[in-house]
C-alpha cells in the first residue's frame, strides 16, 4: 500500500493528554535522534508543556483520520536551537518532526508526513525558508529532506550534536514536491 496521498490535518499537542503517546514514540530505538531515550513520561510531559509555555517553539500532532500519526515541532531559529549557529533571515522557521514506529510499515509514509509538515509551514506567507539541523548521522531523514528540496549548507556543532545546517525555500520545495507553497 502507498500512503503519499494522505492527507494530515494538525493540532497543537496537549502535554497533559499527549503525553504518555508523546513518551512512547520519543523513547523509542528508532528515535534515538530525538534523545530522549531515557525520558520517563513524566520528563516527557515537562518537555511538552515548556514547549506550550514557550512564544518560539510549537509542538503540533499530525492526525489521519482523527488519529495521532506523527509528531511535528516549529521553532523561531533566531531563539530557538540555533541561536547564535548561523545567520538568520526573516522568513525562517526550523522544523523537527518524528513518525512513530509501526508494525506495519507503509511505503511513502513518512515522505508523505515530511511534504506535509513542509506544505503546513509554507501555510504561513510569513515562512520564506524552512531551517533544519538533524544530526549528522541520521541518512534517512538527509535524504528525506533532500526530497523535499533541502539543500546541505554545512555542518555545525550544537551542545548535543554534531548537526547538518540545511535549508529549504518555498521555490525549492514546490520544485522537489510538486505542491504549490
Amino acid at each position: 500500500m502507498n500512503d503519499t496521498n494522505t492527507t494530515f490535518t494538525f493540532r497543537a499537542v496537549d502535554p497533559l493528554e499527549d503525553g504518555r503517546l508523546l513518551h512512547s514514540w520519543v523513547t523509542h530505538p528508532k528515535a534515538s535522534f530525538w534523545m530522549m531515550q531515557d525520558a520517563r513520561p513524566e520528563d516527557v510531559e515537562r518537555a511538552y508543556m515548556e514547549i506550550a509555555a514557550d512564544e518560539h517553539h510549537h509542538a503540533l500532532l499530525g492526525l489521519r483520520d482523527g488519529e495521532p500519526v506523527f509528531l511535528m515541532e516549529k521553532y523561531d531559529p533566531a531563539h530557538r536551537e540555533l541561536t547564535g549557529l548561523y545567520e538568520a533571515r526573516p522568513g525562517d522557521i526550523g522544523m523537527h518532526f518524528l513518525t512513530p514506529p509501526t508494525g506495519t510499515p507503509v511505503h511513502g509514509f513518512t515522505r508523505s508526513v515530511i511534504t506535509a509538515v513542509m506544505a503546513h509551514l509554507f501555510e504561513d506567507p510569513a515562512v520564506r525558508r524552512v531551517v533544519v539541523e538533524p544530526d549528522v548521522r541520521n541518512k534517512a531523514v538527509h535524504a528525506l529532506n533532500e526530497a523535499v528540496g533541502f539543500l546541505p549548507e554545512r555542518e555545525i556543532q550544537k551542545p548535543e550534536k554534531k548537526a547538518l545546517l540545511s535549508f529549504c525555500t518555498r521555490e525549492q520545495f514546490a520544485a522537489a514536491t510538486g505542491v504549490a507553497a
